[in-house]
């Protein structure tokens, strides 16, 4: 098994933004930011995020990827240990205000939810400690088409990437696909919604345009 086939079955896609976004980003990759959020909260050791959706989903133009949960509002899920010199109110507060920034304004991912749930009470305060980021991958070579070219002049596009299949998919019908990471300090919505839009430019005979973003670098 390849490293991107390995990928595509250990991972999954969260819908960025709404349903007209056509947009998608790797699980891991979130769960990587938010822990590293989640961490930041003095007192708090996190488990592993987990995502579901909320309701039904939304209907949208765009095809979902593979690997894709459907777009419509997302429900975060986390476990936490949490010392026990500090109130659990105020201390899930804190988490719940620093895991929506990070979601809402670092990513754009519509969380509508968010349930916490203390698993165990520490007596000290744990040492703060760098959350592990997925490690980083090599960038395919870019393919010689003129969407691909417009989608890395795109601010906050660090590199076309193949984690999910390949990095500029032409699909039945004019649909196409573009795989990119974003890069760190953008927002990962407006940088898909951006992408798009230069792709669509580029490709006026793409009938929908889907970007899926595999990493943050």
């Amino acid at each position: 098994m390849t490293t991107a086939e390995m990928w595509r079955v250990t991972d999954r896609l969260l819908p960025l933004g709404d349903a007209a976004d056509g947009a998608w980003i790797a699980e891991r990759a979130v769960r990587a930011a938010l822990t590293e959020a989640a961490s930041g909260v003095r007192g708090v050791v996190p488990d592993r995020p987990r995502f579901r959706l909320v309701g039904e989903a939304v209907d949208s133009p765009f095809p979902v990827p593979p690997g894709g949960l459907p777009p419509g509002d997302l429900r975060l899920t986390l476990d936490f240990a949490a010392t026990a010199s500090r109130p659990l109110p105020q201390l899930a507060a804190r988490l719940r205000v620093a895991l929506l920034d990070v979601a809402e304004r670092a990513l754009g991912l519509a969380v509508s939810e968010v349930d916490l749930r203390v698993t165990e009470l520490l007596d000290a305060s744990p040492e703060r400690t760098a959350a592990t980021a997925p490690s980083g991958r090599t960038s395919p070579p870019t393919p010689d088409d003129p969407a691909a070219l417009a989608a890395l002049a795109v601010p906050g596009v660090a590199a076309l990437t193949d984690a999910f299949g390949p990095a500029l998919q032409h699909g039945p019908d004019g649909r196409l696909r573009i795989e990119v990471a974003v890069t760190a300090g953008h927002r990962a919505l407006d940088v898909a919604r951006a992408a798009r839009t230069a792709v669509t430019a580029a490709a006026p005979g793409a009938t929908t345009v889907t970007v899926v973003v595999s990493e943050l670098r």
